[in-house]
């Protein structure tokens, strides 16, 4: 009788690593863990050369994957934005769904800025490292802080004027998100004014351009577990547990505010959209998994589209809309990285942040969130900028390196997390706008 009772349990964990895309990413960390560690210094079986060319080899699916993506992404973008838009239905209604989530986005990334500096300057995690050692092992121990060369205002309004594209299409080329939404926005409102018959070849061509994406993305899912493989092997080996020791408070304390943040989420949909939080917590979690392993808001945003309409329910005009819009502006686990990291630096290097810094790092953490690229380890450049602005060496993010792929999947699982919930506070806003079904 005893040994029956481990019938049922081991073929559970084999269906869900063959059915269900989640474990079998969970599994593929797993495995790319242990493979990382024997790879890497802690066992010290495979000379470096040879992990390298290991490691190389098991990263092709993560880059396949990621370039599928990269590959189908602007036009499932655009053409997301402006069925979005167009389902609408009239002007008023845009108006008032583009205002508000505008103002949201602003919200929770103040939010998330907030959380940010408590967490940090209350754990202080600059403190419990000698940066003496720190300055002498990366070799930048005679430098000094550069200037502050923060933005002006007299920069702002060409700031401003650069965001609407000149040349739309080299905006396609280079793949300049926001600017792309800009247009989309623009042809959007455009053929909402126009009458239905004039816009519905568009929207039919665009339809089909978004079901051929989402298809190909599906067969990209494919890859999904493979790249979650390759990912971690290369991370682990490279790193080694042991080296991440050093920076563990810091971790902990970007973790500790990606969670606060988190937690924000839960209050929202608990008051907000009055849906039980542990079931509509499990219907993301395909999207913060795939998050968690590649590290890019575009990458998952067909899954999170995907997930708002048949799993959450949520109305296509708000998935279409909201989704897209979030995956480039909505960076709220992005935005509470960088300040804690400018945060820790300046505590690393005693260089003391006065009120009219903390203002200013904050300003452009939340103008450099807006519009970031949503692809694996740009949060790291953009922190560069914000550095500048802070007094702090900007080549003091070498100092992150080792660690930011580990944060980064971490807080671009946030950033996704954070736009389901936008997703479901808007859905549940514009409830009372839909006319009530006929009985036949």
């Amino acid at each position: 009788m005893a040994l029956k009772s481990f019938k049922y349990p081991i073929p559970h964990v084999t269906y869900l690593v063959k059915r269900k895309l989640w474990a079998q990413v969970l599994f593929a960390l797993f495995l790319g863990l242990i493979t990382g560690m024997v790879l890497g210094p802690e066992f010290g079986i495979v000379e470096k050369e040879t992990t390298e060319i290991i490691t190389d080899w098991l990263s092709i699916p993560a880059n396949l994957f990621l370039k599928i993506i990269q590959m189908i992404i602007v036009p499932l973008i655009f053409a997301s934005i402006i069925r979005g838009l167009t389902s609408s239905g009239s002007l008023e209604q845009l108006q008032k769904m583009g205002l508000g989530a505008s103002l949201y986005f602003v919200a929770t990334t103040a939010i998330a800025l907030t959380i940010g500096i408590i967490v940090v300057t209350t754990i202080m995690p600059g403190n419990f490292i000698d940066s003496s050692l720190i300055r002498e092992s990366f070799g930048i121990e005679d430098l000094e802080p550069v200037q502050n060369t923060e933005m002006s205002i007299l920069d702002i309004p060409q700031s401003i004027v650069g965001i609407v594209p000149s040349n739309p299409l080299a905006s396609f080329m280079s793949g300049e998100m926001l600017s792309i939404i800009v247009f989309a926005i623009i042809v959007g409102v455009s053929m909402i004014t126009l009458p239905k018959e004039s816009s519905k070849p568009i929207l039919d061509l665009l339809e089909s351009v978004q079901k051929i994406t989402l298809k190909v993305v599906s067969w990209a899912m494919r890859l999904a577990p493979f790249a979650a493989f390759g990912l971690m092997t290369g991370i682990t080996s490279k790193l080694g547990l042991s080296a991440l020791s050093g920076l563990g408070a810091y971790m902990l304390t970007v973790v500790i505010g990606l969670f606060a943040m988190i937690f924000v989420y839960m209050l929202i949909i608990k008051f907000f959209t009055k849906r039980p939080l542990f079931s509509t917590f499990a219907m993301m979690k395909d999207a913060q998994l795939l998050a968690f392993s590649t590290s890019s808001s575009a990458a998952v945003m067909p899954l999170s589209i995907k997930t708002a309409e048949e799993k959450m329910k949520i109305k296509p005009k708000v998935s279409q809309f909201i989704i897209p819009l979030g995956a480039t502006i909505n960076m709220d686990g992005t935005a509470l990285y960088q300040i804690v990291a400018v945060f820790f630096l300046a505590q690393l290097f005693s260089i003391d942040l006065g009120f009219t810094t903390i203002l200013l790092i904050s300003l452009t953490a939340l103008a450099a969130s807006i519009g970031a690229p949503s692809a694996p380890g740009t949060g790291i450049v953009i922190l560069s900028t914000i550095l500048i602005a802070a007094g702090i060496p900007p080549v003091a993010v070498v100092l992150l390196l080792g660690v930011d792929r580990i944060l980064d999947m971490t807080r671009t699982m946030v950033n996704v997390t954070g736009d389901l919930t936008a997703c479901l506070f808007f859905d549940n806003r514009i409830k009372e706008d839909k006319p009530p079904e006929k009985k036949l």
